[in-house]
């Protein structure tokens, strides 16, 4: 298929990034750049839909990555992907034969080394500027199941309709689905033989950005992951431990040790974030730097690695949220923009190992395989969210009564509004638009 009409047709598709917050694909490819890098990373402990996707789809996956690079006029494309993905590298070596613009980019085994910023340094050496995108140093990052979802409406005519999520944790039989949108976490998890505990709590996401969730809570498009924790593991207390308690505890607890600093992926890829002065905020009500102020939180892209680098198990991270919600509120932007010169010289050295990760989150009897795993089964009803992207909700196109079929558009973009549009994804008929989303029953 000719990619002149690319654009529109990710548009047509709903596609967003799976990887991530959901920013609508047809807005992002709508570039010109030099580079096109695949988000193969997966930096996330636990999750598995990435690495598995480049093994089983390969061919897909690179069909519309050279469709990509080819719209935005991008001289290469790089796959970023970890070493340790054995098979996917295998895969993609010997395919690659027939991509000369397509290369693999071989990374260590690190958390994040999915973060876009550290990405695009790892792989080209360019440094993002603050608050910036990779648009601003002529790049272009993409995730891989976003790929796949440009490749099926290339090719099938297939809207986004299902999303592929790894069921891990304490559940039976730990595997990577397709599932549709708009399921509960509920019946996710009961593919894999549901929870092997009564008493847990759900991070929908990896163990480290990830949210606790209602079992009853839907799937959306940017689910990548459902872990199945005891509600006395320290992720769990962690994700629920009070911002009042957060900041108490670094008032009375903060050494000015700096090991967040150390760590943090953005400060060693040059910008002016420090999580440890940041951290003098709460106890001194000042920063006692006169380069750092608190509006520097807005640098902070919420790995939470500073907690695990803390020997007294502080979460900068969480205050950094808290500042950035303050200061927005306030009607205050980030007034960082400054172009680092270079990064950090001993950069590779402070990777942060996520064996190491995985010991310190004590995640260590999970850490196994969660294969590609096909299923039998049909789901009779469905709540699809209208609003699973970055941008405008979207705008319903049925009403209760209407019957549809898998595949069709019941939610459109808002005119002149950045979105994405939503498909049923199963057949049946509309029995509730209500809430911001929109119900559909077999």
């Amino acid at each position: 298929m000719s990619t002149e009409n690319l654009v529109e047709l990710v548009k047509r598709a709903g596609i967003v990034g799976a990887g991530g917050a959901g920013f609508p694909t047809h807005v992002k490819i709508d570039a010109v750049v030099d580079t096109v890098i695949v988000n193969g990373a997966e930096c996330e402990p636990l999750l598995r839909v990435d690495q598995l996707l480049m093994d089983a789809r390969a061919d897909d996956m690179l069909k519309a990555l050279e469709a990509v690079r080819t719209h935005t006029q991008a001289k290469e494309a790089i796959i970023g992907l970890k070493k340790k993905y054995g098979p996917a590298i295998e895969t993609l070596t010997k395919k690659l034969v027939d991509y000369p613009n397509i290369r693999l980019h071989i990374l260590e085994n690190f958390y994040p080394a999915g973060d876009e910023q550290s990405l695009v340094y790892e792989t080209t050496k360019r440094i993002v500027p603050e608050g910036g995108i990779p648009l601003n140093v002529n790049a272009l990052v993409i995730n891989v199941e976003t790929l796949i979802g440009i490749h099926d409406i290339m090719e099938k005519n297939k809207p986004v309709t299902d999303t592929y999520v790894t069921l891990t944790g304490e559940v039976k039989h730990p595997m990577t689905v397709c599932v549709p949108l708009g399921i509960t976490v509920r019946e996710a998890l009961e593919l894999a033989g549901g929870p092997t505990i009564t008493q847990y709590a759900v991070v929908n996401g990896g163990p480290m950005m990830g949210k606790i969730v209602d079992p009853e809570s839907t799937i959306t498009k940017t689910t990548k992951g459902l872990i199945v924790l005891p509600l006395d593991h320290h992720i769990v207390e962690s994700k629920n431990r009070s911002l009042s308690k957060s900041l108490k505890d670094a008032a009375v607890a903060c050494m000015q040790c700096n090991l967040c600093t150390e760590v943090c992926p953005r400060y060693n890829i040059g910008h002016a974030m420090e999580p440890h002065k940041l951290m003098r905020l709460a106890a001194y009500a000042s920063t006692c730097d006169m380069t750092t102020q608190a509006t520097n939180a807005f640098l902070c892209c919420e790995c939470a690695l500073c907690q695990y680098a803390c020997v007294m198990d502080l979460q900068p991270w969480k205050f950094h949220i808290h500042l950035k919600r303050e200061l927005s509120s306030r009607g205050i932007k980030n007034p960082h923009h400054r172009q680092p010169e270079k990064a950090n010289e001993f950069i590779s050295s402070l990777h942060f190992n996520v064996k190491r990760l995985i010991s310190r989150l004590d995640l260590e009897d999970y850490d196994g395989a969660a294969p590609l795993t096909s299923i039998d089964r049909t789901f009779d009803k469905v709540k699809i969210l209208l609003s699973q992207h970055i941008g405008a909700p979207a705008q319903p196109v049925v009403t209760v009564g209407d019957s549809v079929n898998k595949g069709d558009l019941i939610g459109e973009i808002p005119e002149g509004a950045l979105g994405a549009r939503i498909f049923a994804s199963i057949p049946g008929k509309v029995t509730a638009v209500e809430n911001g989303s929109i119900t559909i029953q077999s």
